[in-house]
């Protein structure tokens, strides 16, 4: 059943219709990704939807007694509140029952407001907010004053989450969330009893969460069932098949045109019905509106440089007591695309400035690579001038712009980065986020560089401008540093991660996120299994004492010596028991088995028909691919153990 419906929306600025006669409608307990193009409209339609504006035609039905929460993109608090009263705000009518009940004024029906309170747990408000901050790691006595943009977004997340909302509405809810945080709200919304609008371009929080997607394309809501990646598949098909029809569109036409052309006496041998459908087709040709096309990203390189970037030796450093880089030594190559993972104030700026020679450490050496040429992104976006056009932001003073020894028109460049000539002299206040990003892009792209250090790059930009973002920096001959939340992307991109595990430890990975995660859990899993083999060991032994005790060599100042001595006891190899030995041999075919059911399961899962036939039944079929993974694990660790006895 439907709890909100938009019916026949349209919504336009200027010339440009961002809703034709739009539709949609979110049924219960669904969870919905709404992606599309920066600019197409998607922040202003999650706000039709959630009720604060309205569209210009159209109707929105939402169901009666439904509590809808909404979380925008920037949100926007009082400077001289506290964390734990902005949270408190989401439940400012229960605070309010409570507070009149306890007035106990004159006339008042405390029985009916008792009534009020019970059915929606209002007496242990003050709980609720301490639980919610506690899961999302916020100190309620923090000034809003004083936090940061990804602390921001938390608070306002937890502000709408903790009013237990039948529907829940998120504009990029991802932006300035850490890997954990990300993961943490994952496994929340999955959770969540409701239903949930997200606007997100984060592609694997898309693929773990939505269980449809709805495209704002040129205007109009396409849906398509499942997950992100089953979007891909069927998306592609149909813009195979849009190409298709608008070539046969196109062909009919011109022959049409042909034989308008031949003159009065052809039109008087043919039927009026066909000049008439000649000027019907004309019109659904000007009315159409094409697929947008790609950005054109082109890097400015610099100076090849040296074959070293930069050496790291047992480097420090610490702020007021607190260590962030700890005894960290590596070695940076041209060529490297270098990621770096960690909670927000882990230490990755601070580690990214001691690489590029730009912080002393502590303690260490740097030894920085010749012909360095940095060029910078930086997520908070201060080098922007809002004032300035978006021409003069590009190139200050000159209509041309230099790349790679070619010489290219400042609007042309532009045009490359998808803004239009006629925005060319608009002030870059008027650009949405992601166009701002985009604008950031081309102006550091214009820098001849041979180092890139992207500091969250993915903010705001639609999907289709990150698969050319990929692209370009798979190419790109440099170095590049990136700081990133966003996993599909630093997967695609990075060849090592340098990744924070607490008290100023750095450790190198090959690979992206997957990788490290996949590396991680096998060293966690093998000295797990390790300490708990030899607890086994030690308790259920009882040897004696001519097996146990090894002669140990002195040396002349009376310290053990490691040298191995003749006189030394080997240790017997145990042999494996009757049940010891029925278990190593059963094991390849039990690890075969997962593998085949695992190898069916991913099959399956990747067919997009499969969220039509299974639908509930998907979300068992992904915990179950999970718990493959680990029992894998586990029995190959026992086979490893018992070919050692």
């Amino acid at each position: 059943m439907a709890v909100l419906t938009l019916t026949d929306a349209c919504l336009a600025f200027g010339h440009v219709a961002l809703l034709d006669h739009a539709a949609f409608s979110l049924e219960t307990g669904e969870r919905v990704g709404l992606i599309g193009r920066n600019g197409t409209g998607k922040s202003s339609l999650l706000k039709i939807l959630a009720g604060l504006e309205k569209p210009d035609d159209g109707q929105l039905q939402i169901q009666s007694g439904i509590e809808v929460a909404y979380v925008p993109q920037e949100p926007i608090f009082a400077d001289d509140a506290t964390v734990f009263s902005t949270v408190s705000e989401g439940l400012a009518e229960v605070k309010a029952l409570r507070e009149r009940f306890e007035a106990h004024a004159e006339g008042e029906d405390l029985d009916a407001l008792m009534t009020q309170i019970e059915a929606r747990n209002g007496w242990n408000w003050e709980q609720r907010v301490d639980e919610t901050l506690q899961r999302l790691h916020l100190d309620p006595n923090l000034p809003i004053a004083g936090l940061s943009g990804g602390t921001k977004k938390r608070v306002a997340l937890a502000r709408s989450l903790v009013a237990s909302p039948d529907v829940l509405m998120l504009d990029e809810p991802t932006n300035h969330l850490d890997l954990d945080a990300i993961t943490w709200l994952e496994e929340l919304l999955v959770a969540f009893k409701g239903s949930i609008l997200l606007i997100s371009h984060d592609r694997a929080f898309l693929d773990n969460v939505c269980t449809r997607i709805v495209e704002l394309d040129r205007g109009v809501l396409r849906t398509y069932p499942g997950n992100f990646t089953a979007y891909e598949t069927l998306k592609a098909q149909q813009l195979a098949d849009e190409a298709v029809t608008n070539a046969k569109f196109d062909k009919l036409l011109a022959q049409e045109e042909v034989w308008i052309r031949k003159g009065v006496e052809a039109r008087r041998t043919r039927s009026v019905a066909r000049i008439k459908r000649l000027e019907d087709l004309r019109k659904a040709r000007s009315e159409r509106r094409e697929v947008v096309g790609r950005a054109k990203m082109e890097v400015a390189q610099g100076d090849r440089g040296g074959k070293i970037v930069a050496e790291l030796e047992n480097v420090s450093k610490s702020y007021g007591g607190r260590t962030v880089v700890n005894h960290f030594s590596g070695t940076i190559l041209r060529g490297d695309k270098v990621g770096l993972i960690g909670p927000n104030g882990a230490g990755k700026t601070t580690l990214l400035k001691i690489i590029l020679g730009e912080l002393k450490p502590d303690s260490g050496s740097v030894k920085q690579g010749a012909n360095l040429n940095v060029a910078y992104f930086d997520q908070m976006r201060d080098n922007l001038d809002l004032n300035a056009t978006l021409a003069d932001f590009i190139s200050p003073g000159s209509e041309w712009i230099e790349i790679n020894g070619s010489r290219k028109h400042v609007m042309g460049y532009l045009q490359d980065f998808l803004f239009s000539p006629a925005r060319a002299n608009s002030p870059v206040r008027t650009l949405s986020g992601g166009e701002r990003n985009r604008l950031l892009l081309a102006r550091l792209f214009a820098k001849p560089s041979n180092v890139l250090v992207l500091d969250e790059p993915t903010n705001d930009l639609d999907i289709d401008t990150l698969d050319l973002l990929e692209d370009l920096l798979a190419d790109y001959p440099g170095t590049v540093f990136l700081v990133s939340h966003d996993r599909r992307f630093l997967d695609n991109v990075v060849t090592s991660t340098l990744v924070a595990e607490g008290q100023g430890t750095w450790r190198e990975y090959e690979g992206g996120v997957e990788d490290w995660l996949i590396q991680s859990r096998r060293a966690k899993a093998l000295a797990a299994g390790k300490s708990g083999a030899a607890s086994i060991a030690t308790a259920s032994k009882q040897p004696r004492e001519a097996e146990t005790r090894t002669p140990v060599a002195v040396t002349a100042d009376n310290t053990p010596s490691t040298a191995p001595l003749a006189t030394v006891v080997a240790q017997p190899k145990r042999k494996l028991s009757y049940k010891e030995q029925r278990e190593l041999d059963e094991l390849p075919a039990r690890i075969e088995a997962l593998e085949t059911e695992q190898a069916e399961l991913n099959k399956q899962l990747a067919d997009p028909d499969i969220y039509r036939k299974e639908g509930a039944n998907v979300g068992a079929m992904h915990a179950r691919v999970e718990s493959i993974d680990e029992e894998l694990m586990t029995l190959l660790e026992r086979w490893e153990a018992l070919g050692k006895i």
